[in-house]
């Protein structure tokens, strides 16, 4: 459960700035849109109850339509869903590599849309379910610039 712990921190950590600062990275922390089981998509985003349809659109939606934010994460818990998932192109590992698992993060906390006076701040909950990055998880050595997990769903509320 360490390894799921110190996975959804620096997530979590990331995740957040590239919301708050980075919008042009989004897109990176999403599985590719090719990833398909059968007929059926893997990635399902939820933003207020709206659809997203993958990775790249979110980012769109973000840099394009939403204003300046700034979020506040006031918890986060995790829970490691399926010890024993291998990504596609990679190999199983064992188990304390805890390279073949799937991780559920539940974050919720505070958002800020706007740089004025006026903007209100808002609590939100969000919900992710993160799967080892392929890319990452078939090298033997921790790559840089590389992301380890990667966004397969999320479901994000404003709380009234």
């Amino acid at each position: 459960m360490a390894i799921g712990n110190t996975a959804s921190q620096h997530f979590v950590d990331l995740y957040y700035l590239a919301l708050d600062r980075h919008r042009e990275t989004l897109a990176s922390f999403y599985i590719p849109q090719a990833t398909m089981c059968g007929d059926k998509r893997l990635l399902s985003i939820s933003f207020n109850g709206n659809q997203i349809p993958n990775g790249p659109a979110l980012q769109k939606m973000f840099e394009d339509q939403m204003p300046q934010s700034h979020h506040e994460v006031q918890c986060y818990d995790c829970h490691v869903v399926n010890p024993n998932y291998v990504a596609d192109g990679a190999e199983a590992w064992p188990a304390k590599t805890g390279k073949n698992m799937t991780i559920l993060v539940a974050v919720s906390g505070y958002v800020k849309y706007g740089n004025t006076k006026e903007a209100k701040t808002r609590g939100f909950s969000e919900s992710f379910l993160l799967v080892p990055n392929p890319v990452a998880a078939a090298s033997k050595q921790r790559l840089k610039n590389v992301k380890e997990w990667l966004i397969q769903t999320q479901n994000f509320r404003i709380v009234v």
